[in-house]
């Protein structure tokens, strides 16, 4: 029997929230709110550095929080964006976020999409992506950002999804720096190590 998975954000989240009514009138409120959960997500060792929210664009609200759980549920896919967006679409019943008449909603993000994550945006449905620190941020701390195309930002907005990037991008590399010095795991860059090392690639 394949075990069941159940994704489940760690039990501060929902406390460090509060009030889910709450509004963030601005990028700039909205980031300082997902900076916020990367940093708490590395002192409380719950996961990496990164972080992610989407936010319903109409009522200026928090739809579905994410943090970075690739350690805590053993499970590479994990990344904010990730969690942040299975959640939303389970919280809409939908998964397409665009799909509702009138209902727009925009993705940000503490460090700009890995690979990944990248591909994830155009199918989720999501009107706008903000970002914060760049991925040559991430990747000066370690990690592996993957693949991606030269021209995202076009791809994603010949894609009618709007990208506005270095929201705050100095206090998000501060949380990578954070976790980097304070020895947590860059995850990923091991394996990939040995593998090129076994097989001599």
């Amino acid at each position: 029997m394949f075990p069941q998975f159940a994704l489940q954000l760690p039990a501060w989240v929902e406390e460090f929230i509060g009030d889910p009514h709450k509004t963030y009138e601005t990028i700039e409120e909205r980031m300082a709110l997902t900076i916020a959960l990367s940093r708490l997500n590395v002192e409380k060792g719950t996961g990496g550095p990164f972080a992610a929210g989407v936010f319903d664009l109409t009522l200026k609200k928090l739809l579905a929080p994410g943090v970075n759980l690739v350690l805590h549920h053993n499970c590479s896919v994990l990344h904010a964006e990730m969690v942040a967006l299975i959640l939303a679409q389970k919280i809409i019943g939908h998964h397409d976020l665009g799909a509702g008449e009138g209902q727009a909603y925009e993705l940000v993000t503490t460090t700009e999409p890995c690979a990944m994550c990248l591909g994830a945006v155009p199918w989720s449905g999501v009107a706008r992506l903000v970002c914060g620190a760049r991925d040559e941020d991430a990747r000066s701390v370690g990690f592996e950002e993957g693949a991606k195309i030269e021209n995202w930002v076009e791809s994603l907005e010949e894609r009618n999804i709007t990208v506005v990037r270095d929201i705050q991008r100095q206090e998000a590399k501060a949380v990578l720096r954070l976790y980097a010095e304070g020895g947590g795991i860059i995850y990923n860059s091991e394996g990939q190590n040995a593998f090129r090392k076994r097989f001599s690639i």
